[in-house]
C-alpha cells in the first residue's frame, strides 16, 4: 500500500514528537533522582593514613544511614547507592577523588572529609562543578560556601563554649597545642582574640606536623610555662603520643586539664583511657547524650558494627548529614543541586544529638554545645550544656572582639 506524502510526513512528525516527549520525560526522571534504579552518592574519608583513626567510623555511620533509608523505602522511589573512596589522609587525594566522584561516577552529592585541609582542598572542586559536599566535622569557622553543608560545629558552637567553660572554671593561663595546618592555626587565632577580651593569657603556642609522635620537648615547654589549662587542637594519631608522653611527664587532668576539640569516644580507645581519663572535651554529641533518637542510634550502630564499638560526635554528624540531605531531596522532589539547596533552608529534624536545623543563610546547622569529661570506662559524661541549639555564626559577627579576624 502506498502512503501519501502528507500522511508519511504526519507519521514522521508524530514519531518525532513521541521521541521528544520521551526524552523530556527521561530528563525529568534523571533530575528527579538520577538515571537508572539507584541514586549514587559519594562517601569520601581517610580509610588509611594518620586520620583513619577518626574517619573510618564516620564512613560507617554514613553507610548505616543509607541502609536505614533504603530499608524504609529509599528516596524518590529509588535506592541510594554509595560509592566509597579513600582520601588516604592526603589533601590532594581528596580533591582528586572528589572530582572522580562528581565527573565519572556522577554522584548526586558527596559526604566526606575530616580535616579542614581536606575540606579546603575539595572546596574549589565542588564550587567549579556546582556539586554538593556535606562536611561532618567541627571546624574553625570563617568560611561558607554555596556548595558545602557544614553539619559539624562552627566556632561559636564548640571552641567558644569550650573557652567559656575554662573561664568559668577559673582557668586564666592557657597553653595552645595543635597540629600544623589550617584548623588549629585559625582556631588559635580566634582563641587569642577571645583571651585578650576575657582576661585570659595565652602563655604558649606550639604546632607539630600531622602524624608527629615525639612530644617530649613540647610537653616540657608546656610544664615550664605553668598554664592553668591546655587547649588541644592536635588531630589524628598524634594525640596518642601526646597524651602518653604528657602523663609520663607527670601531667594530670586534675592539676593541668587538657581540653580537646578533636578527641571523641573513638579516639579515646586509641589513646588509651588510662592516659586521658578526667580530661575535658568540647563537642555537640556524646554516646551518653540522652534523647530517644540517640538510644535507637547507639543500639543500631552496635548491632551493625559490634557491641564494643562506640559512637561519637563526628560520626553522628555524618549520619545526620545523610538524613538532612535526603529530607532536602524529598522536599525538592529531585536531586538537582540548586533545587536541593533551595529546599534545604529551614529543614529541621530530631536526630541523636537533639533538634538540628539547617540555616538557610550559611548552610551550617543549629547545634547544642556540650562540654564533657572522659570517664574511666572510655565514655564521656556531659558536665555543661548550652541548653538549646545555638545559631551558627561562622564569621563571629555577633562577637565584637572578633572584628577583623575574617
Amino acid at each position: 500500500m502506498r502512503i501519501s506524502h502528507w500522511r508519511r510526513t504526519a507519521v514522521m512528525a508524530a514519531a518525532a514528537a513521541l521521541v521528544l516527549t520521551a526524552c523530556g520525560e527521561s530528563k525529568e526522571a534523571e533530575s528527579a533522582g538520577g538515571g537508572g534504579d539507584t541514586i549514587k552518592v559519594g562517601i569520601l574519608h581517610s580509610l588509611s593514613g594518620t586520620m583513619a583513626i577518626s574517619e573510618v567510623t564516620v564512613k560507617n555511620s554514613e553507610l548505616m544511614a543509607i541502609e536505614e533509608i533504603n530499608a524504609a523505602g529509599g528516596l524518590l522511589g529509588k535506592k541510594i547507592e554509595p560509592v566509597v573512596e579513600d582520601g588516604a589522609s592526603d589533601w590532594p587525594t581528596f580533591a582528586e577523588k572528589a572530582r572522580k566522584l562528581i565527573k565519572k561516577d556522577e554522584v548526586a552529592t558527596v559526604f566526606g572529609g575530616w580535616t579542614s585541609a581536606s575540606r579546603k582542598a575539595m572546596l574549589p572542586v565542588f564550587e567549579a562543578e556546582k556539586a554538593l559536599l556535606w562536611y561532618p566535622v567541627q571546624y574553625e569557622g570563617l568560611e561558607s560556601s554555596p556548595y558545602i553543608y557544614y553539619t559539624g560545629a562552627t566556632t561559636n558552637q564548640q571552641i567558644i563554649p569550650g573557652l567559656d567553660y575554662l573561664k568559668e572554671q577559673g582557668k586564666k593561663k592557657i597553653f595552645l597545642v595543635g597540629s600544623d595546618y589550617v584548623f588549629p592555626r585559625t582556631a588559635n587565632k580566634i582563641i587569642k582574640a577571645y583571651a585578650a577580651a576575657n582576661g585570659m593569657e595565652v602563655v604558649g603556642e606550639e604546632y607539630t606536623p600531622l602524624g608527629h609522635t615525639e612530644y617530649g620537648t613540647l610537653v616540657n615547654k608546656v610544664m615550664s610555662a605553668k598554664p592553668d589549662a591546655v587547649f588541644n587542637t592536635l588531630n589524628g594519631d598524634s594525640n596518642v603520643a601526646f597524651f602518653k608522653q604528657f602523663k609520663a611527664a607527670g601531667g594530670t587532668a586534675k592539676e593541668l586539664p587538657v581540653l580537646s576539640v578533636s578527641i571523641a569516644e573513638e579516639e579515646v580507645g586509641g589513646i588509651g583511657v588510662e592516659n586521658i581519663a578526667g580530661h575535658p572535651v568540647a563537642w555537640n554529641y556524646y554516646q551518653t547524650t540522652e534523647t530517644p533518637e540517640n538510644e535507637k542510634f547507639v543500639a543500631a550502630f552496635k548491632a551493625k558494627y559490634g557491641q564494643e564499638k562506640v559512637t561519637s560526635d563526628p560520626m553522628e554528624a555524618g549520619y545526620n548529614a545523610v538524613y538532612l540531605w535526603a529530607e532536602s531531596v524529598k522536599k525538592a522532589g529531585t536531586t538537582e543541586v540548586e533545587a536541593v539547596k533551595k529546599a534545604s533552608a529551614g529543614i529541621e529534624l530530631k536526630l541523636p544529638e537533639g533538634t538540628v536545623t539547617i540555616d538557610g543563610e550559611n548552610q551550617h546547622v543549629h547545634k547544642t554545645a556540650r562540654i564533657g569529661v572522659i570517664q574511666s570506662d572510655g565514655l564521656i559524661k556531659e558536665v555543661w550544656s548550652s541548653g538549646e541549639p545555638i545559631k551558627p555564626d561562622p564569621y563571629l559577627k555577633s562577637y565584637p572582639w572578633a572584628e577583623g579576624l575574617s
